[in-house]
């Protein structure tokens, strides 16, 4: 039987709670002996009105305790009113049982890390989403432009993944206007920018905030506070400019991409950023699109060699399907060797591997559109240092193989308790 979780924080409250049921009991002898009905000596007097004295100090502690405990694991407030007793016990354990897990940092952006967000969440709080901020396409692209501001739509999905709202509040940032001129954008990237707006035009800041109102679980920072784009150069030396035009090259000029980079270099990451990488059990790149929302992160300065210094451990999630347009018949060292090249120097310690069977029907849409199972070459990837863990991590979710969130974060934290 699952132990209740308000059960498992009081364990942790059990010292106070013995301290004021013992105050409690000598209150209640210390009345028992003055209420009585014959006289009682000045001994007998004197020795009650201290036990009683006493109980009222160990009950004033016991409660001073339990205020500041409160404050502590709710310093802005219970994010949520409880609906149910046994809500508050969810809360409890997510503010404080959580808060001793491990420090976990994940790096990428677009839908695979705000994917497994959603599972390491219930496994720690301490976790700092690392996010790429090159995205030029679709509403974010329009806001980049119209306002100058960092594009909001990756940032907002993890703040979405790892909010602690009411599920009416996540669709609304999900929202998207269906038509007019706000067609297609959504209402959380317009929050963000208003958000950005009364912060002074500090983006960061705006996060933030937008993380408060949202009761995040953890961190969430861009990489870099740097206005950037992305250039891709091909293997016939064709140059691409512009993150969505680099996730779509295969539809004018086909052909597999060699080296990509920034417009302009260096790039300063955030000290925000280096700090959570030092100080992580766990760091975490992918899942997500290899060469447009993993890599760009280790172009930005210091971050491949923060990454490389780490004393947590380093995990790379391989995706598990290749994808047109980036990693066409990739295997999963290809994917590593990519990683370690721009990063220019050795930064896995191990690869995470999907390794359950794909329904057939879902296999033949995929190769209709160019994509196929990323294949394990296990002597290949042993041989470039990387311990491969095979699991079960795959879901389908609106007809799309995608990793399984608690199944990708329980694999993680099962490299992290057996490392």
């Amino acid at each position: 039987m699952k132990t209740p979780r308000w059960i498992l924080i009081g364990f942790r409250f059990r010292k106070y709670l013995i301290i004021g049921i013992s105050g409690m009991v000598l209150i209640i002898s210390s009345l028992l002996v003055l209420l009585k009905d014959v006289d009682i000596g000045h001994l007998q007097l004197g020795a009650a009105v201290f036990l009683g004295v006493l109980g009222m100090y160990l009950v004033l502690v016991f409660f001073a305790r339990i205020v500041i405990r409160f404050i502590n694991v709710f310093p802005n407030g219970i994010p949520r009113k409880p609906k149910k007793v046994k809500d508050i016990g969810d809360i409890l354990y997510r503010r404080k049982v959580l808060s001793s897990g491990p420090k976990v940092v994940v790096i990428g952006g677009g839908t695979g890390i705000s994917t497994m967000l959603r599972g390491l969440k219930h496994y720690t709080s301490n976790i700092t989403a690392i996010i790429t901020v090159a995205d030029d396409g679709g509403g974010s692209g329009q806001l980049r432009c119209d306002l100058g501001m960092l594009p909001p739509g990756d940032i907002r999905n993890c703040m979405v993944a790892l909010a602690e709202t009411e599920p009416v509040l996540e669709r609304l940032m999900n929202y998207r206007f269906p038509e007019g001129r706000l067609k297609g954008q959504s209402f959380g990237n317009l929050f963000l920018a208003a958000m950005c707006g009364i912060s002074g035009n500090n983006f960061v800041q705006a996060v933030t905030h937008m993380g408060e109102v949202l009761a995040v679980t953890g961190r969430i920072y861009p990489v870099t506070d740097e206005n950037v784009n992305l250039v891709a150069t091909l293997k016939d030396g064709t140059v691409v400019r512009g993150e969505s035009r680099i996730g779509s090259h295969h539809l004018f000029h086909p052909g597999p991409i060699d080296m990509i980079r920034f417009d302009r270099e260096p790039v300063r990451p955030l000290k925000e950023v280096i700090d959570a990488i030092g100080k992580a059990d766990v760091i975490v790149m992918g899942p997500g699109s290899l060469y447009t929302s993993i890599i760009p992160n280790l172009l930005v300065d210091q971050v491949p060699q923060a990454i490389s210094k780490a004393k947590g451990i380093r995990v790379y999630v391989c995706n598990v399907m290749t994808q047109p347009g980036e990693t066409e018949d990739y295997t999963v060292a290809d994917h590593i060797e990519a990683v370690h090249k721009h990063a220019g120097c050795r930064l896995i310690d191990y690869c995470l591997v999907n390794n359950s069977s794909i329904d057939p029907s879902l296999l033949e849409r995929y190769r209709e559109e160019g994509a196929t199972p990323v294949e394990l070459d296990l002597s290949r990837t042993r041989r470039l240092g990387v311990k491969v863990i095979e699991k079960d991590m795959m879901g389908v979710h609106n007809g799309y193989v995608r990793h399984d969130p608690e199944k990708l974060a329980h694999a993680i934290m099962d490299i992290y308790r057996d490392k």
